[in-house]
């Protein structure tokens, strides 16, 4: 039901491509200075914790340094920005799952690097089955 609910297509509605520069745009003052584009893709459900973990997926921009930007500070910065606004995505993920489940809380951790010019910072949502 989870996976089959929170689809890459469900999930780029709640996170369009543009995002990435509306949030360097807010950040830095312009679109342009952005290192990376920021897709949210769904990594895992795992029913036993009731653990539903998407992903923040960091691209390196053509012609620009990834490694140079703050990546490993970005998880706190994702977690208060108005323009990735978090709260909302797990509000929106738990409309498109209710009735049967609901959001307990979100927690977003460390960046994790891929590749050299591909990063992650994992966005975890903790759901509770309200059929139990």
């Amino acid at each position: 039901m989870v996976e089959a609910a929170v689809t890459d297509e469900f999930l780029e509605g709640l996170f369009p491509p543009g995002k990435a520069d509306e949030f360097f745009e807010a950040l830095y003052g312009g679109a342009e200075t952005g290192a990376f584009d920021i897709a949210l893709k769904f990594r895992e459900f795992d029913e036993t914790r009731q653990l539903l973990i998407l992903d923040f997926v960091l691209t390196e921009r053509p012609g620009k340094c990834m490694a140079c930007s703050l990546t490993h500070g970005l998880p706190e910065v994702f977690k208060r920005h108005p323009v990735i606004n978090l709260e909302n995505i797990a509000r929106n993920i738990e409309k498109v799952l209710s009735p049967n489940w609901s959001v307990r809380e979100w927690h977003v951790g460390p960046t994790q690097m891929v590749s050299k010019k591909i990063n992650c910072i994992p966005l975890a949502i903790r759901l509770e089955n309200n059929n139990k």
